[in-house]
């Protein structure tokens, strides 16, 4: 899905929220991967103007969950350790999207080159 303006934002979020009702993760999973994916995406317009949004159910043959992909051909990031520990922003916010993201989903990856972009994967098993 194209991530370029706010209403993008809005209908990632709800597919990945539909997903994960249609799925039955609780209330809190569905919340916390939903709120993962807004802060993800309202990121990539913010530091990269735009970017896209995969989406896709996934299993590791017990487990089921959604895995949601974001990148972007933006300026990158110089000191990712910097970004997961939280409050730090080049964008004159608290500098918490990132960091939150982490803590609220399974599985979190990030992978940047200053100049090359940005690819930020995370991953939300369903609770049983």
């Amino acid at each position: 899905m194209k991530l370029d303006t706010e209403d993008d934002i809005i209908a990632v979020r709800r597919r990945v929220r539909d997903i994960a009702e249609m799925r039955k993760f609780d209330t809190f999973a569905t919340a916390a991967i939903t709120t993962a994916t807004s802060e993800l995406a309202r990121n990539v317009i913010v530091h990269a103007g735009k970017g896209v949004a995969w989406i896709e159910e996934v299993s590791d043959g017990v487990h089921i969950g959604v895995r949601i992909v974001f990148e972007d051909q933006g300026p990158g990031i110089s000191d990712i350790a910097r970004v997961l520990a939280g409050g730090y922003s080049t964008a004159r916010s608290m500098g918490l999207g990132v960091s939150g993201s982490r803590r609220l989903v399974d599985v979190f990856d990030i992978e940047s080159k200053p100049g090359e972009g940005t690819k930020v994967t995370v991953l939300k098993w369903k609770r049983f």
